[in-house]
């Protein structure tokens, strides 16, 4: 675009981001390059307020000057230029980009960019889209590409179908980053305790899901850009006597081609999630079988980029110049 955009990017607080592997800073640092200011708050710094002039949505944000990628982990990326007062509505583009948990304080910030909305402020991935797909939950829409899978609070049931299954994994609906993700057998000596933690004695609704012997081969991430998805997946590989591929878990990131399977799942859904607003999604794949659908913040952005040369950053931020002119 030959304009400069104001772009204002909701995070996690900046200190807190680790910006050699971050996907929102590689974000910031593309559209940067391009002239466009890059402004960042977090979610407790938005507001809503009226009076009888009418209402307005601001945030107290900082404009950023972005530095150069580096490997030093400790390196300073970014410079504060200005802070102050915004109106959300003087922005070109609001990009929500907050971690997960989706607790009620990540639901209230819904509700403010949504009101944002409603005074013209375009708001990436839309709120409501955000509120209407649990990462976990979402493959309910799209069963006949997932494993069998129990959503439920019913011990007895999850022991039923683990019984049926003979080896399931079980996770909370509301997780990330492979947190409080457990493998189970029937004879493991734990199930009890397990089960009686994890659905908090059966006041949690939980995920049991049929275990996926193709794990040991990577937690396939495959991004949806505008629909269309990134070439390459970046399969995240259990370290050894592991269970999890998340990142954060200590599994070993793999950039690879996307395969047939991927294909399928990605075109399956991909025009149906952009048609609601999520510019970018996060699929995740083990073997065949989608597992989760990641709308909050998705990652792997740095890590394809770095072992393929695929631009990721590029292609997202062409996506939304794309759907800011519309």
């Amino acid at each position: 675009m030959s304009q400069g955009l104001s772009l204002l990017f909701v995070v996690d607080p900046l200190a807190s981001l680790k910006a050699y592997k971050d996907s929102s800073v590689a974000m910031m640092r593309e559209a940067a390059a391009r002239g466009h200011d890059v402004w960042a708050c977090t979610p407790p710094a938005l507001r809503w307020s009226s009076d009888g002039a009418g209402s307005r949505v601001q945030a107290a944000a900082v404009l950023l000057s972005l530095a150069p990628p580096s490997n030093d982990a400790h390196a300073q990326w970014y410079v504060e230029r200005e802070s102050g007062l915004q109106d959300l509505s003087s922005f070109d583009a609001v990009l929500m980009r907050k971690d997960p948990p989706f607790d009620l304080e990540y639901l209230y910030a819904t509700f403010l960019l949504e009101a944002a909305q409603r005074q013209g402020t375009r708001v990436f991935n839309d709120p409501r889209a955000l509120r209407d797909h649990n990462e976990k939950f979402a493959i309910a829409e799209f069963a006949e590409f997932a494993p069998p899978t129990l959503v439920t609070r019913d011990v007895e049931a999850i022991r039923a179908f683990l019984r049926e299954h003979g080896d399931v994994v079980v996770k909370p609906l509301d997780g990330m980053g492979g947190m409080s993700v457990f493998r189970l057998r029937p004879d493991d000596a734990n199930l009890n305790v397990i089960l009686e933690t994890i659905t908090r004695l059966g006041e949690r609704t939980v995920m049991a899901q049929r275990y996926i012997p193709q794990i040991k081969e990577g937690d396939k991430r495959v991004l949806l850009i505008a629909g269309q998805a990134v070439p390459y997946a970046l399969a995240r590989i259990p370290k050894p006597g592991e269970t999890r591929g998340n990142l954060a878990a200590g599994g070993i990131g793999r950039a690879q081609p996307l395969s047939e399977g991927d294909r399928e799942i990605a075109a399956a859904l991909g025009p149906v999630l952009a048609k609601r607003g999520l510019l970018l999604v996060g699929l995740d794949v083990i073997g065949d079988y989608l597992t989760e659908v990641n709308v909050t913040s998705p990652t792997c952005f740095v890590e394809i980029a770095q072992q393929t040369g695929c631009d990721v950053a590029g292609m997202f931020i062409d996506a939304l110049e794309g759907a800011i002119s519309r």
